[in-house]
């Protein structure tokens, strides 16, 4: 058990023994398993104001999930992504971006980029919650919360960027069978459970696309990342995640209106 315990000590708020925080290569392999565990308990919030459908505050109910995520994982994508946001905005040179990410402070273009990522993940969910059951809306929470998390092991087999402590450890740690192997799973998991949601074809369909659409748009940034940085570091890392978050949940809130 020490490879989920480290990867939930290094990535969420729940306590864990202290021997087990200790990172190490291969714990991302167990990321997938933290974005299941988080998003079931950031859905509990959800339930206090909404019971499915329009019986209750979908919108609120939304807002409660975006932010119990926020404080379950202490933030810790958030800043990863204003950081980058940062860092390829200044369009300066990769030892220079690298620099201004290292800072403590968040600039524009990072501010501009957690308002506007929080924004779609809220009104996202709200429009998935809007139409769905409690055990269909927990399912949307947990698929986009494991696929942003999965886009990570993908995004893991890049090289690592200059001075990166934490890429240094788990970047490349793990075959691609494995990367391949978690990504068939989720995409069947996705439209198989869909369905066992009271869903019909077409939506196993919709939930099916959310996830290998949300990890082309977490590809996407990963590739540009590597190209301006010249690797990957755990702000990547972080953005990839909350990318991944965001667009399984666009393209669900797509299919209730196109299904």
């Amino acid at each position: 058990m020490t490879g989920p315990l480290t990867a939930l000590g290094m990535f969420s708020v729940l306590p864990v023994p202290a021997s087990a925080r200790t990172p190490g290569p291969g714990v991302l392999r167990w990321l997938p398993l933290v974005g299941v565990l988080l998003g079931a308990l950031a859905f509990v919030s959800a339930l206090a104001v909404w019971r499915g459908s329009d019986d209750g505050a979908p919108l609120l109910a939304a807002a409660l999930v975006v932010g119990t995520l926020a404080l379950l994982t202490r933030g810790l994508h958030l800043d990863g992504t204003a950081d980058l946001a940062d860092g390829l905005g200044s369009g300066r040179p990769a030892d220079q971006a690298l620099a201004i990410m290292r800072r403590p402070d968040v600039g524009a273009f990072g501010v501009a980029a957690l308002i506007c990522l929080l924004l779609v993940q809220g009104a996202a969910l709200a429009a998935v919650l809007e139409n769905s059951s409690p055990a269909t809306g927990l399912l949307a929470v947990v698929l986009a919360t494991t696929t942003g998390r999965v886009a990570v092991l993908h995004a893991a087999a890049r090289p690592v960027a200059g001075g990166s402590s934490l890429g240094s450890l788990v970047a490349g740690g793990d075959p691609p069978a494995l990367r391949w192997a978690l990504t068939v799973l989720l995409v069947a998991a996705a439209a198989g459970l869909r369905m066992g949601t009271g869903g019909d074809g077409a939506d196993a369909v919709w939930a099916g696309c959310a996830v290998l659409a949300a990890l082309a748009a977490a590809t996407a940034l990963t590739a540009h990342a590597t190209r301006r940085l010249g690797g990957v570091n755990g702000d990547v890392f972080g953005a990839v995640v909350e990318v991944g978050t965001a667009a399984t949940l666009v393209v669900l809130a797509a299919g209730q209106v196109w299904a």
